[in-house]
């Protein structure tokens, strides 16, 4: 009988220490896929401020060999126009690096989730 929960003791802590192996593997991959995300998404708002940045410094520079207050009014409209379109390109690309960075975080999780629920209904 000694030999027994003797067996058992050993096979209960064998598999406790599968399943804590695969969940650090599992945090690992996680964490090393989250901090890609999140250096991708920080590099992209540094490209999109360095453009943001060039931009507006050329529509100063149009803006001081304006000849008339019109014509002032017409290259200010038309900056305004095309930083809206861009601001709005920008934020569509901020969007999607974000959710490809969830789904890539969020599908080993489940995927490990799914996995350990049913090793316990097995």
């Amino acid at each position: 009988m000694t030999e027994e929960g003797v067996a058992h003791a050993k096979d209960a802590f064998d598999k406790a220490k599968a399943a804590t192996d695969e969940a650090t593997d599992l945090l690992r991959s996680t964490y090393a896929t989250a901090a890609k995300g999140a250096a991708d998404y920080n590099l992209k708002i540094i490209e999109i401020a360095r453009t943001n940045a060039t931009t507006a410094f050329e529509s100063a520079r149009e803006m001081l060999g304006v000849k008339s207050l019109s014509d002032f009014f017409v290259l200010s409209t038309e900056h305004a126009r095309k930083q809206f379109e861009v601001m709005t390109a920008q934020t569509k690309e901020l969007t999607e690096l974000a959710q490809k960075a969830t789904t890539e975080i969020a599908a080993p999780l489940n995927a490990g989730t799914a996995k350990v629920l049913n090793n316990k209904h097995t």
